[in-house]
């Protein structure tokens, strides 16, 4: 182990212990998270998915951090990510509790509301799924997008706030590892059952629990990329 994955962890065990050893730090974020949930999620995505893309960078390059990575950039984009997926959670979980109201099945809602059951853990999964089949797509496409903008432009804040070629960058990705690794192997068999386990939790933790999800979405697009080079 270097000296840097010494600080590292040092630093990751220094942030989260106070919520494990503090009640007042703990209430503080609950009551922070309910009265200013958007700009909660974008600090908890700016700030854990993008330590897992430097996470990535670590098991791809053996460094956290290289010129041209675009710390900053990166950290805006992911933020922007937290509060659309927020939005995501709230239509998604609203979406598929009458849906399946819809399709007969009885008291939805206070079997999601209740304690875990067999029901419950149907429901997380459906909402997870119809989440991730209909929305991820999108948003990891948009992702791989906007990383390639930051790339291109050397990871500065000037070149980031450059307009995006999203033309050229849409058909320049490489589709196969994108369909056959991130779409066709991460969302089912990585973010479908993540993700269950996330609408499984109280509603004020799972924005948490889905950054901390980010951390290893680094790990995965370092896996990606890694892919691509070989393809």
């Amino acid at each position: 182990m270097k000296r840097n994955d010494f600080l590292v962890i040092l630093g990751v065990v220094v942030v989260f212990l106070p919520f494990f050893i503090s009640d007042a730090v703990y209430d503080f974020y609950i009551e922070f998270n309910k009265a200013h949930g958007l700009l909660m999620s974008f600090i908890k995505f700016a700030l854990l998915a993008t330590f897992g893309e430097c996470l990535g960078l670590r098991i791809k390059k053996g460094v956290y951090y290289e010129k041209g990575f675009g710390l900053i950039p990166r950290a805006i984009v992911w933020g922007f990510i937290g509060v659309v997926i927020k939005i995501a959670f709230i239509i998604f979980t609203h979406g598929t509790l009458a849906f399946l109201s819809y399709v007969g099945l009885d008291d939805v809602a206070l079997t999601y509301a209740g304690t875990f059951s067999g029901e419950k853990l149907l429901i997380a999964f459906s909402i997870s799924a119809f989440m991730n089949l209909i929305f991820a797509p999108v948003f990891m496409t948009f992702h791989k997008i906007t990383d390639t903008h930051i790339m291109e432009n050397g990871g500065t804040l000037q070149g980031f706030f450059t307009p995006i070629n999203f033309h050229k960058i849409f058909t320049e990705l490489n589709w196969g590892i994108q369909w056959s690794f991130v779409f066709k192997k991460t969302i089912p068999f990585f973010w479908i059952p993540a993700h269950t386990i996330t609408f499984l939790l109280p509603s004020e933790w799972q924005v948490l629990f889905a950054a901390i999800l980010g951390i290893v979405l680094g790990v995965l697009l370092s896996v990606a990329s890694i892919m691509g080079q070989k393809a």
